[in-house]
């Protein structure tokens, strides 16, 4: 009798451990976004905004209770050094990681060769910082941007230099990458249109550290202007070899890849002032709410604020991909994608988002000129 009473309490145990089991919640796998950049390398300095916008935002999620009902937000992070073969080996890591959303890369060229493995993974990517017009070209599905393209900044470029400092002799030089080369053709075709003569169109090697025989060529050209449409590094270099050949009848004026303060850091700030960039409004005078909680939120989580657009572009990439799949109630990456080529009106970092064309680029465009000041510090240009 006491070993069937024994027998009954323990299936009656069993029976209430699995009951129990089988009503306690399971844990849900976490959303996992992608964040792909040059987070080593030459570029490193906007890689590491991008980490640090993405992560900290999916920080602010995660410890609200997550999305679609509790699960975690992970975000993956891939290294491609902004260069083309290690961004397709990042991009198919990420897709074998199970992505949902990749934000990235940096440089037109990384994202050109990862947004192929994306877009046959059917994986949606917003880059926050690649301009190169032939990116949304190619009939990609899954690829949106949230900066403005080249032939924008092209077009503000030209104007700025032809009727605002009145210049009309002006050196081209780009690096061959294929955001530089665009940026410079298409401020060519601009400048030209205006009535200005392009006197010197050269390419520089990436990663060059000797420019001399290059601005002499620029002295003798009789250039008024040298507008650099490549990378902060070489930028700083350029400019501080210009003040060493006293090169002081020259404006040299830089492209937004160029208004990042490590340019200033290279250069030094003797050399790097009075130099003019062309960009997208830059994080200090950016005064939405916001872009004022993100940056006070940035600032209080890495002691310091961010000086980098790219690193606001960044942050509203990956808040465009979580009101995707907050709206949609999905992560089903198709459902997301057409969410949103369809979006409409999104209150970003960066200003409103207005919507999309049918390529995947953001609607609108909105460039400003900034001058280096005697501190080292980048100030809206005033005319005078």
């Amino acid at each position: 009798m006491k070993r069937k009473l024994v027998g009954a309490l323990l299936i009656t145990l069993t029976v209430g451990s699995l009951l129990l089991a089988a009503c306690q919640p399971t844990e849900q796998p976490p959303i996992k976004i992608g964040v792909q950049g040059p987070m080593t390398g030459d570029w490193t300095y906007e890689g590491e905004g991008f980490r640090r916008a993405v992560q900290l935002l999916a920080d602010q999620i995660n410890e609200q209770g997550g999305l679609l009902d509790g699960r975690q937000v992970e975000i993956i992070v891939g290294d491609d050094r902004g260069d083309r073969d290690e961004a397709r080996r990042v991009a198919e890591h990420l897709v074998t990681a199970g992505v949902v959303a990749v934000v990235g890369s940096y440089n037109s060229d990384a994202t050109e060769a990862s947004a192929t493995v994306y877009d046959a993974a059917g994986i949606v990517q917003i880059t926050p910082s690649s301009t190169a017009i032939r990116l949304t070209e190619k009939g990609y599905r899954y690829f949106f941007r949230v900066c403005f393209l080249d032939d924008r900044q092209g077009l503000f470029a030209a104007d700025f230099i032809v009727n605002t400092l009145g210049l009309r002799r002006v050196a081209l030089v780009h690096d061959g990458s294929t955001y530089a080369e665009g940026l410079a053709e298409w401020t060519r075709l601009y400048l030209e249109e205006k009535g200005a003569e392009v006197v010197l169109h050269e390419a520089i090697t990436p990663g060059q550290r000797d420019f001399g025989p290059l601005l002499s060529r620029v002295q003798e050209s009789g250039a008024e202007a040298l507008y650099f449409t490549a990378y902060y590094s070489e930028a700083g270099l350029l400019v501080k070899q210009m003040k060493d050949m006293e090169l002081e009848t020259v404006q040299f004026m830089g492209g937004n890849a160029v208004s990042n303060p490590e340019f200033v850091v290279v250069a030094g700030v003797e050399a790097a002032a009075g130099a003019i960039i062309t960009t997208e409004p830059l994080p200090q005078d950016m005064k939405s709410a916001e872009a004022e909680k993100f940056m006070a939120d940035y600032t209080a989580r890495y002691e310091e604020p961010p000086t980098s657009i790219w690193t606001l572009m960044a942050a509203d990439a990956f808040r465009v991909i979580v009101a995707a799949i907050e709206s949609t109630d999905s992560t089903e990456t198709t459902v997301l994608a057409d969410y949103i080529r369809d979006l409409h009106d999104f209150p970003g970092i960066t200003g409103p988002i207005a919507g999309y064309d049918e390529k995947g680029d953001r609607l609108g465009a909105t460039h400003v000129a900034y001058i280096v000041d005697e501190s080292g510090n980048f100030e809206l240009y005033q005319p005078e």
